[in-house]
């Protein structure tokens, strides 16, 4: 059956996009990332060392200068290593590895900053109303203890940063649900260095504290909703101090 005109026009702009060569500047972007492929479907797994160099050139098609420029960025992400004599072999895939990078961009990405409250916004209240159907006295006595650690903190001046972030895990821990806290894991990676920026803020210590507090109190009850709009409430006053600082930092002349 004869195609039409516009059946033969798309078909055109479809071999054109499929045909369209890589931009040279994005040769060692591509490489890595087809070669971060084979490492995370196992094809090239930890403990075994990459192909020679030669030998990736000739199968992506490409020059040796882009397989030695991927493997560079697949390094400093952490994703390879090199043992000298030995050659060059994946590493072993950990949260730690994945996120340290990402947490590193973020120092200087406030719009990444930003999307990553928002995901807090959506995630931690669902994790205190969740806790507040499952807590136990344990649980409770162990979010105590930490709300006793971030006073004393408070009173001799010092930053409550492992408090705070203990608190976060403690209370993910409340679900009893292992992905959760596994993710609330990653989240407290990511915020390290939020944390300190804020918790130096005047205020910001004593507020934090508040705000847990209001937390545990609707735990107590086995508050569900009472617990989600406090988290709610306490992650807000948190952003506005982050904006606060950020404004801070971004004035001429500071």
């Amino acid at each position: 059956m004869p195609r039409t005109v516009k059946q033969i026009a798309h078909s055109r702009r479809h071999d054109t996009l499929f045909i369209e060569p890589i931009k040279k500047t994005r040769i060692a972007e591509e490489v890595a990332d087809r070669i971060r492929m084979l490492i995370l479907n196992g094809t090239f797994p930890p403990g075994a060392p990459l192909p020679p160099e030669r030998l990736m050139t000739k199968r992506l098609g490409v020059s040796r200068g882009s397989v030695r420029d991927a493997l560079r960025i697949l390094e400093t992400i952490g994703l390879l290593e090199t043992r000298h004599g030995q050659g060059t072999f994946p590493r072993e895939l950990t949260v730690d590895r994945l996120v340290a990078p990402l947490a590193a961009v973020m120092t200087y990405r406030h719009d990444l900053q930003d999307e990553l409250m928002d995901v807090r916004r959506m995630f931690e209240p669902a994790v205190a109303r969740v806790a507040a159907t499952r807590v136990t006295d344990e649980d409770l006595t162990g979010l105590q203890d930490i709300l006793d650690a971030q006073r004393r903190k408070l009173a001799t001046h010092q930053s409550p940063i492992i408090e705070d972030t203990a608190f976060h895990a403690a209370l993910a821990r409340c679900t009893r649900n292992r992905v959760v806290v596994s993710i609330m894991a990653t989240l407290n990676d990511l915020l390290v260095e939020s944390r300190k920026l804020t918790l130096k803020q005047q205020g910001r210590p004593a507020q934090s504290i508040e705000g847990h507090e209001a937390v545990v109190a609707a735990l107590r009850r086995r508050d569900a909703e009472g617990a989600a709009q406090a988290m709610r409430k306490h992650i807000d006053q948190i952003a506005d101090l982050e904006l606060r600082a950020q404004e801070f930092l971004s004035r001429p002349g500071e």
